[in-house]
């Protein structure tokens, strides 16, 4: 695997979905679960699975997931003998192609020179993912099941149920499992036709029939010198795999396998849809799909030598994840929360139903002062948070009630420092809410 298959990350465009998180960076730097940011689901998933060959493919703000990969997985991953890396491509201009990524097929076309050098060292396949999904998966297998079944592209499936399955672009197979129609987001009676016996998947019986549907998961494993073929000689102006390249593929005759994937995935790509996720990581009914924590498949990250949280006197802290180098002052009381990393709580707090991203560095007395009235960053004393979504560096004065009691769904309130997208209230990462603010 190591030396026969090439990992691409595909990290999206300007992430509008997920704005304001990527307002000052890419989608797949944006942070996750306290410690953790999106690109370490797909690149540990790589490196769990022998795939040390990593490419990320991105087109805005890649500063940061830059610096990011380069301090948690180069030292890892490259060796003399392995030659493995994992390394940021951004989009730019060449003296041939003046235009930037026009979508996945496109960026993957635009950069094909370089993984011809992949291939000429003995990649045979390519391992196309997102990078704004949520899921554990051994790759192995699924390359395994793409050279055993000769085919040519293979699909990551997901099985799903008849009030999920709208909601996703499905395929339906034959009785070896090959592709044969895809239908995009249908309803009503062009759903029921995209029923199929997902047995023929190795999908047991019981859930075959509860989940008679498969939705594509934007996860491909492609033969190298077909994709190359594809990109450059039949489609050299397509530019999208899921509507454009792999469906016209299949009318050529190249053959197109689903592999069905059955353990939790979720697409993170909006602002609620991250928002749940993070906060089903602290649910205790038993609902929580997803852990960071599995010895046999561990999700990495940078190594930031943090000092272990601080709790003080008469805290509460119930059902919440607290990041590393967070400290919660006096009296505090969060609940079924996500602390980022430093982040700093004041005193007599209520935070509930919040995801706190943290901050980027510790701030001192010194550098607090060039910010007016000294507001340091984190939340202050006798605040009450609730259902927020809090990017990093924000400064939270004091007494701030951050509620949305009239249940606001939208509002764009950027030059005040907050948006609420899906009725989340959204503090923009550097911004300051002044102390007695009410939203």
């Amino acid at each position: 695997m190591s030396k026969t298959v090439l990992g691409i990350i595909l990290g999206g465009g300007a992430g509008t979905r997920l704005y304001p998180l990527t307002k000052k960076r890419a989608k797949p730097a944006v942070p996750l679960g306290a410690n953790y940011r999106l690109i370490d689901i797909p690149v540990s998933n790589c490196v769990n699975s022998n795939v040390t060959k990593i490419y990320c493919l991105t087109q805005f703000n890649s500063a940061s997931l830059n610096r990011h990969l380069s301090q948690a997985y180069n030292s890892s991953v490259g060796a003399y003998t392995s030659r493995g890396f994992v390394e940021v491509l951004a989009a730019s201009q060449s003296n041939v192609r003046k235009e930037w990524f026009q979508g996945t097929a496109d960026a993957v076309r635009q950069y094909m020179w370089l993984f011809e050098e992949a291939m000429r060292d003995g990649v045979q396949d390519f391992l196309i993912l997102s990078g704004d999904h949520l899921y554990r998966m051994d790759y192995k297998e699924f390359v395994r099941k793409h050279r055993d079944s000769g085919a040519a592209i293979t699909i990551a499936a997901l099985p799903c149920d008849e009030k999920r399955a709208s909601a996703f672009g499905l395929m339906k197979i034959d009785d070896e499992g090959r592709v044969i129609e895809f239908a995009e987001k249908p309803s009503g009676d062009a759903l029921k036709a995209m029923q199929v016996d997902t047995t023929v998947l190795g999908v047991d019986a019981k859930t075959a029939a509860e989940k008679p549907y498969i939705a594509s998961m934007g996860i491909y494993v492609m033969t190298a010198n077909v994709l190359k073929e594809l990109l450059e000689n039949h489609m050299p102006t397509a530019n999208d795999f899921g509507n454009e390249v792999i469906p016209e593929a299949r009318k050529m005759g190249y053959p197109v396998q689903a592999y069905a994937f059955q353990g939790y995935w979720e697409d993170i790509g909006t602002i609620e849809a991250f928002y749940n996720a993070n906060l089903a990581l602290v649910k205790t009914d038993g609902s929580a799909n997803f852990s960071f924590y599995d010895k046999e498949a561990p999700i990495y990250t940078m190594s930031r030598f943090l000092p272990p949280s601080k709790v003080l006197q008469d805290v509460v802290v119930r059902n919440a994840i607290i990041g590393d180098g967070s400290n919660i002052k006096a009296r505090s009381r969060v609940s079924n929360s996500i602390i980022g990393l430093r982040s700093l709580i004041g005193e007599d707090v209520v935070m509930e139903d919040t995801l706190m991203l943290g901050s980027d560095y510790y701030e001192t007395v010194e550098e607090c002062a060039w910010v007016p009235g000294c507001l340091p960053m984190g939340v202050g004393n006798g605040s009450h948070i609730r259902k927020a979504l809090i990017d990093k560096n924000a400064r939270i004065g004091e007494r701030v009630q951050i509620l949305n009691k009239d249940n606001v769904q939208e509002a764009n309130r950027e030059a005040e420092g907050f948006m609420i997208r899906d009725g989340i209230v959204c503090v923009i990462k550097d911004s300051v809410i002044p102390s007695g603010t009410v939203i």
